[in-house]
């Protein structure tokens, strides 16, 4: 990938959520990743101080919103709060994995929407973009009064599956409401389609009713945008071996592997295994997990974004418009 060549005009920060991940980005950018101080004062207040230079420069904040997701989110709001201060020309807010984003409708009475809030919350701090990966929700795109790039992961899973064997294989989606994603998914690796059909019945409970399209005999690769407790793949793989699937690769974005998460998926019988990419920190305590990196998309994306470039043909060869034409059970949908 190309390099940054004004090196002295961008800077790049990272929270304590995920500075692994902030350096792989800046390895692939050619820069170092600048100091940041986070301090925590006897009344649990937090504060944070950035030690670089950021006047008049392109300041990028790296910060998924992970466990313990609301002192990630405060972080977050305090660095850009200090770029700000610090006369920063442009503050992009990095937000590989964004947690609220599942608070996006009211679906009860008087239930407030954690997503819009978060969104406001983040623009009010002083962030003039936002640059972030998989949305669970498409329309919390449209929460955010700033400019959003939204990335893709589904390329790098599907590189992943490239050049294995892949016969009487099929992509599943856990829900019809992953499907497009799904059906891009499976246009790139040249299988056909199926879905869950799924109910929540609570945060960490689902009932999955049928599937919807054949499984029978066939080898099913799951792709999920998040995985949290594992309590939607579970029930999808009860209901794919009773309608005949053979066994199953788990896919996903956002691995975050919460409470019996790791325990429940690590022993599961038809799992062949588990994929994910690194918008989260990896559990410690699953070393057969397989786990793509994304650095270089949002290397590229921040190279783009400060030479003022095109961020949308990062999705050439992922979007179905230049994937090769396949049968789909979801063609129709938008």
């Amino acid at each position: 990938m190309t390099r940054v060549d004004s090196v002295r005009d961008i800077v790049v920060f990272s929270g304590s959520a995920h500075r692994d991940l902030a350096d792989r980005i800046c390895a692939e950018l050619g820069i170092t990743r600048s100091p940041a101080s986070i301090t925590r004062f006897s009344n649990d207040c937090l504060q944070a101080q950035l030690l670089a230079n950021c006047r008049q420069r392109d300041v990028y904040i790296i910060q998924p919103l992970v466990p313990p997701t609301q002192d990630s989110l405060m972080e977050l709001l305090l660095m850009i709060d200090a770029a700000k201060g610090a006369s920063a020309a442009q503050i992009t807010a990095v937000i590989p994995h964004y947690a609220y984003a599942r608070s996006d409708k009211k679906d009860a009475s008087r239930i407030s929407l954690g997503g819009r809030l978060v969104a406001d919350l983040i623009a009010a701090a002083g962030a003039h973009r936002v640059l972030t990966m998989t949305l669970h929700a498409p329309q919390v795109h449209g929460f955010f009064s700033v400019p959003v790039d939204h990335l893709t992961a589904l390329g790098v899973l599907a590189d992943h599956f490239r050049g294995t064997d892949l016969s009487d294989s099929i992509v599943v989606s856990p829900d019809l409401g992953n499907a497009k994603d799904a059906t891009q998914f499976s246009r790139l690796l040249g299988l056909p389609v199926a879905a869950g059909s799924k109910r929540r019945l609570a945060d960490d409970r689902v009932e999955i009713d049928s599937i919807v399209g054949d499984v029978a005999g066939k080898r099913a690769i799951v792709l999920d945008d998040e995985i949290a407790t594992g309590g939607s793949i579970i029930e999808l793989l009860d209901k794919l071996a009773e309608f005949g699937c053979t066994e199953a690769a788990v896919a996903c974005t956002h691995g975050l592997f919460a409470g019996k998460a790791v325990e429940r998926l690590s022993g599961h019988p038809m799992i062949s295994q588990v994929v994910t990419t690194d918008t989260v920190p990896a559990p410690a305590d699953w070393p057969q997990l397989q786990v793509r990196s994304v650095a270089g998309l949002f290397a590229e994306a921040i190279n783009r974004i400060h030479a003022g470039e095109s961020v949308s043909s990062l999705f050439d060869g992922v979007d179905p418009t230049y994937a090769p034409p396949q049968g789909s059970l979801f063609d129709t949908v938008p």
